[in-house]
């Protein structure tokens, strides 16, 4: 016969208050033994990065990661790479000294450099190497080279660039925007003339092809050109075009490749603001175009216009967008210029230059595809170097749409 008194089974509700308990006290020991010393290792850990980053390359690279909301790092040794050791410290994820930034949804910060800089580890090596917080090599010429083999944009440097001798202060505006500019303003380095006096006269003593021979002439053609209050045939005038649009809706814009600036001169005339991309090809142009006091891009066709999408009034091209740009990298700048263009936003192709048969079966069809509205549209031959070339311009003055643009 079974007792009348049976034991009682242990209750689950006092198991569970009980064990709750102990893991609560264990973590209160835990962290107020380790509280101070997990502070002091990250201490010394971003003490150690910030040390290295000074002197030596940080030894791990960006791989690529599944997870899209952190950054893996390999431990692959930087010497394996064979790059040079303040690319590595440059392009490394950097620590963020605050930790995760909701705006990067990171703890760390990947400076951007083009990714082929990798691919001509010679040049690249040459122009990273110098001695931190010192003089840069005076490399203008290197620079160039690495940024049109589409190393854009150009890794940072962590030395002060080669300067003028003896600089003289630029003349002051208005003066400015018609002034040759002193000798002094300009490291002539990397070119073939070493004056401004060389540059004015090479279109007479230089047989050598060079970007824009005559421009530096401000005297010259410069002097007249979009001067006109009416345009003839391809030769669009400004005050033409900013007919088009209604009285001061035109205010802010891009020049592309506008070697010496004269267009950005002639809107500043106008109350107008326009950025001006060129390069330096044997000239000093992006020097030139600040010391008349209007504004350079130091950027190539290849790179995407730093602009947001629909925000600039009028973007120009004079000579540059031209058949010589493979038909591909034309169709994404062209689409880019859409995308910065405001609606209602005017392109000024400028001259475009091709030939007969490449017009009606490639660019008139690849202009047509981007989507802007025809405001003018003129078709010109080009007879310098003969009829029997077939060579031709256009000049076209296109509109983004005001409506329905996406």
């Amino acid at each position: 016969m079974d007792s009348p008194h049976k034991p009682r089974s242990f209750s689950p509700n006092l198991f569970f208050f009980i064990l709750l308990v102990s893991s609560n006290l264990l973590t209160f020991f835990i962290s107020n033994t380790f509280k101070n010393s997990s502070c002091s290792l990250y201490q010394q850990t971003y003490k150690a990065i910030a040390t290295t980053s000074l002197n030596t390359a940080i030894p791990f690279v960006v791989e690529p990661e599944i997870r899209d909301d952190a950054v893996h790092v390999s431990d692959k040794p930087a010497a394996d790479l064979d790059l040079p050791s303040e690319f590595l410290a440059f392009t490394s994820p950097q620590q963020l000294p605050f930790g995760v930034n909701p705006n990067f949804n990171s703890d760390k910060l990947i400076p951007p450099v083009g990714r082929p800089c990798t691919m001509f580890p010679d040049l690249l090596r040459r122009y990273m190497s110098y001695k931190i917080n010192g003089s840069c090599p005076d490399d203008e010429l290197l620079a160039q080279k690495l940024l049109l083999k589409g190393c854009e944009p150009l890794p940072r440097r962590r030395c002060r660039p080669a300067a003028q001798q003896e600089y003289v202060e630029p003349y002051p505006l208005p003066e400015s925007l018609w002034a040759t500019p002193s000798d002094s303003s300009v490291v002539w380095t990397a070119y073939t003339c070493k004056s401004c006096e060389c540059l004015i006269n090479r279109k007479k003593n230089q047989k050598a092809f060079d970007d824009c021979k005559d421009c530096f002439d401000l005297n010259g053609r410069e002097k007249t050109r979009w001067s006109s209050k009416k345009g003839a045939g391809l030769d669009f005038s400004i005050d033409e075009v900013l007919a088009v649009k209604k009285a001061g809706t035109i205010r802010i814009g891009l020049d592309i490749g506008g070697g010496v600036a004269t267009f950005a001169v002639r809107m500043r005339e106008r109350n107008i603001t326009i950025l001006t991309t060129s390069m330096n090809l044997n000239g000093p142009f992006n020097t030139f175009i600040a010391s008349r006091g209007v504004v350079p891009l130091y950027i190539s066709i290849s790179q995407r216009l730093p602009f947001f999408d629909n925000t600039l009034d009028i973007v120009h091209s004079m000579h540059v967008l031209s058949n010589w740009i493979p038909t591909t990298l034309l169709h994404f700048l062209l689409f880019d210029i859409y995308r910065v263009l405001r609606p209602g936003g005017l392109f000024w192709l400028d001259h475009f230059f091709c030939v007969g048969e490449q017009f009606e079966q490639v660019y008139a069809p690849l202009i047509d595809s981007i989507g802007f509205n025809k405001v003018k549209w003129v078709i010109g031959r080009k007879m310098d170097r003969g009829p029997e070339l077939n060579e031709m311009y256009l000049s076209a003055l296109l509109e983004k749409p005001l409506k329905n643009s996406w």
